[in-house]
């Protein structure tokens, strides 16, 4: 047996060696300090190899990443090159039963992966949602709302279905106006086949292409209007049907516009963007097409007409004689799993879901069947936390799998049919086998035979980096059975210190226990200054024992503590990780609880660490941008400063699909927009604001800022500064922006937190 062994880099620095430059222009650096997560990994159908993508730290930024390769023992790790490239394995599509072929989309194109990529389409049209066909042998794709089959054996190509659009007559409709004249003009048409023998010859030809057109189409023409879609199409098993489900577009849809002043061509552009939030809703209906005589059945899920639901594609067992589809109503109260019958276009529900606050759906794991065909897993917040349950498709009671206040994240099968992200269980629940047992954050893609995990590992202070291990790694101690293959970020990096973040439990004024990571100096005095981090998305975990998405933040934090900050970051409720009672405690009320939450821990800062309670800032981007701008408005004598970075000032001017669960649709629930929006208590700010967005953001937009700054200058507020970034999106990019940004939060910090006499920012 080979044994393995874990590669372990040790930095040694001379006395004399620099030290580490804990200034803003370095640490904003970004990943090209701490380093490229490997992504998208995935091991070749015979376990032999791992292939991911990567991007070395010193790659310029406009840079893609690169894909790279490695044998199984961790030897050969190489970066492919771009004629290579071509033939690695797509890091996602839809497979054959074996693993052995992939189908995937790329830039408009279909191509079949066996060990080489393969083109199986190359047209001027678009060309998308490749799947194989039940026996194999042939690969369907969507083209101009058209279902088409290419045979791998030939390389034929048919067309399926004859889905027209308002102006188009279709394949099998005649190419001339064939419409019956008055008697004088059917006469002279009469006359001119007789004596003209060109127009004789040409009808002719017309008629006999008719003809073969209707032959080889003989499905009647299934017309969409014009704001209608087919968004994906799939052959039933039996191909005796085409699955479509088809989008209606309203007439009264708008779309915001998002402007971009930096362009190639120096005039200023515009990007389309997205509805707001309770605009009109596309509908999405599922047709059920004959694909031989095309006749059309709509999916009657069984709900009341009246109740808007959106629809996902059916799910189909392996064995091809049984389908279920995921249904949910668009006031996010309600949830489905149905059946699916072709042929009665009937549903039927196998499990119902509801929730009076909302489903949860920002990060629900899709369903699937089990090995046998006639039961289905599914993930649930039925118990209060996020589990696994399995129910059979014929009915009956739902059987949990796991349970316990912790939540699964996500669940994958393997090829005996079972294993969970990180452990593995029988399929009908029962003993769980740790297959990492290293603390921090494992990202493991287990190997075809079960044997080994490819596993992207991060913990606090320790960024992710790509190991290979052996998935039954419990009877051995921690790390020690794992193989580094990547070395991520700079070479000072390994230099400093960085901190394995302690974690504390705050009590909040409800009894609740608030999870948070505390920056300390080691020479905190009483009397200090703090500042508290509020993460952004809402619905995220941040407090946790491994590399922090908010990166950035963590540099930044250790370069407060050195300035003698204080700083405290908190999973608030709302939060992710945490159960769904502490995942709908903000419903109707963003700014509410969660709010609270910051405000009991900047008094829990003063009673147990003994800071100033006049020297606490408050900091945050997007869903921690509007907190901040909650705190300053509603909370004046908490805060004497705060940075809110691409804020939400207006909820009723955010996207669909988070905010409408949240807080409803707000013509009506408008109380819970008004109180949940900062650009409503905008009045009531007393200490010093900065507030930060980039100019190009597609999330939140631009627009927002500037509607906020108009109401501060209404109010003739002058305690407020703002800085814009013209080339930036939600999330940004340049060094030099990052940069920017927070010499200006810890300018404002210094200015407002410490005494006048403190120095600027670096």
């Amino acid at each position: 047996m080979r044994k393995w062994f874990a590669i372990a880099v040790f930095v040694a620095l001379a006395a004399h060696a620099q030290t580490f430059d804990l200034s803003i222009d370095n640490i904003m650096r970004g990943p090209n300090l701490y380093g490229y997560s490997p992504e998208e990994v995935r091991w070749t159908p015979d376990g032999s190899r791992i292939y991911f993508s990567w991007k070395h730290w010193n790659d310029p930024l406009e840079k893609d990443r690169d894909t790279y390769v490695v044998n199984r023992d961790g030897s050969g790790l190489r970066k492919l090159s771009d004629e290579e490239k071509k033939d690695a394995q797509p890091a996602s599509g839809d497979r054959t039963r074996d693993k052995r072929m992939i189908v995937y989309a790329e830039d408009g194109d279909i191509y079949l992966w066996d060990g080489k990529r393969h083109a199986l389409t190359q047209t001027i049209d678009t060309e998308s949602s490749p799947h194989f066909t039940f026996d194999e042998q042939r690969v369907t794709f969507v083209r101009n709302n058209n279902l088409f089959a290419v045979s791998l054996r030939d390389g034929s190509v048919a067309q399926l279905t004859n889905v027209v659009g308002p102006d188009d007559k279709g394949p099998n409709v005649t190419l001339w106006d064939d419409k019956k004249g008055t008697a004088s003009q059917e006469y002279i048409k009469a006359e001119e086949r007789k004596l003209l023998s060109v127009v004789d010859e040409r009808a002719r030809k017309r008629e006999e292409d008719e003809a073969k057109k209707k032959k080889e189409h003989p499905q009647k023409p299934f017309k969409l209007d014009k704001h209608q879609t087919a968004t994906d199409m799939q052959l039933t098993p039996d191909g005796k049907s085409v699955i479509a489900l088809i989008r209606t577009e309203s007439e009264k849809a708008k779309r915001a516009i998002v402007p971009t002043y930096v362009t190639e061509g120096a005039y200023t552009d515009t990007i389309p963007s997205r509805e707001k939030v309770g605009d009109v809703v596309p509908a999405t209906r599922i047709a059920i097409i004959d694909s031989i005589n095309g006749d059309v059945k709509w999916y009657d899920n069984g709900t009341p007409k009246e109740r808007e639901i959106s629809l996902r594609m059916p799910v189909w067992s392996d064995d091809g004689k049984r389908a279920f589809l995921f249904v949910r109503s668009t006031d996010n109260k309600d949830a489905w799993i149905m059946a699916l019958d072709p042929a009665t276009a009937k549903g039927r529900v196998i499990v119902a879901m509801h929730d009076d606050a909302w489903i949860r759906v920002f990060d629900l794991q899709p369903p699937g069947w089990l090995g046998d065909n006639q039961t289905i897993y599914y993930t649930s917040e039925a118990s209060g936390y996020m589990h696994l349950y399995e129910v059979p498709f014929d009915g009956g009671t739902p059987k949990q799998l796991t349970s316990g206040n912790w939540e699964v994240d996500s669940v994958t099968l393997s090829h005996d049919k079972f294993e969970r992200h990180l452990y593995r269980m029988p399929a009908t629940g029962g003993t769980r086998l740790n297959l990492t047992n290293t603390p921090g954050d494992h990202a493991a893609v287990v190997s075809p035979d079960g044997t080994l995990v490819a596993d992207v590992y991060s913990y606090t202070n320790k960024p992710p980096e790509l190991y290979v291990a052996p998935a039954l790694s419990r009877r051995e101690p921690p790390g020690e059975a794992a193989l580094r293959i990547t070395t991520s970020s700079a070479p000072e990096f390994a230099t400093y210190p960085w901190l394995d973040v302690p974690i504390v439990r705050i009590p909040a004024r409800d009894g609740a226990r608030l999870p948070a990571r505390i920056y300390k100096p080691a020479n905190f005095a009483r009397g200090g200054k703090a500042v508290i981090f509020v993460h952004g998305a809402g619905y995220l975990q941040n407090v946790h024992h491994w590399w922090s998405s908010y990166a950035h933040e963590y540099v930044f934090h250790h370069l407060l503590m050195s300035r003698g900050y204080l700083v405290l970051d908190v999973d608030y409720r709302g939060s992710k990780g945490y159960g769904r009672d502490w995942r709908t405690a903000i419903y109707r009320h963003m700014g509410g609880k969660d709010l609270d939450d910051q405000i009991d821990a900047a008094r829990w800062l003063v009673s147990e660490h003994g800071v100033d309670a006049k020297r606490i800032g408050i900091y945050g981007g997007s869903y921690g941008g509007f907190i901040t701008l909650m705190a300053m408005f509603t909370q004046q004598d908490v805060f004497a400063a705060g940075a809110a970075l691409r804020p939400v000032t207006d909820w009723a001017h955010y996207n669909n699909g988070y905010t409408s669960a949240i807080l409803n649709f707000p013509q009506s629930d408008a109380e819970a927009y008004r109180k949940s929006s900062p650009i409503y208590f905008a009045e009531g700010l007393k200490g010093r604001l900065l507030i930060c967005h980039g100019m190009v953001d597609t999330n939140v937009h631009f627009q927002d800022t500037v509607r906020l700054v108009q109401r501060l200058i209404e109010l003739r507020k002058t305690n407020w500064d703002l800085a814009v970034f013209p080339v930036e999106n939600h999330g940004f990019v340049e060094p030099t922006s990052w940069a920017d940004e927070y010499k200006r939060i810890l300018r404002l910090f210094d200015e407002t937190l410490t005494s006048p006499a403190a120095s600027n920012a670096p």
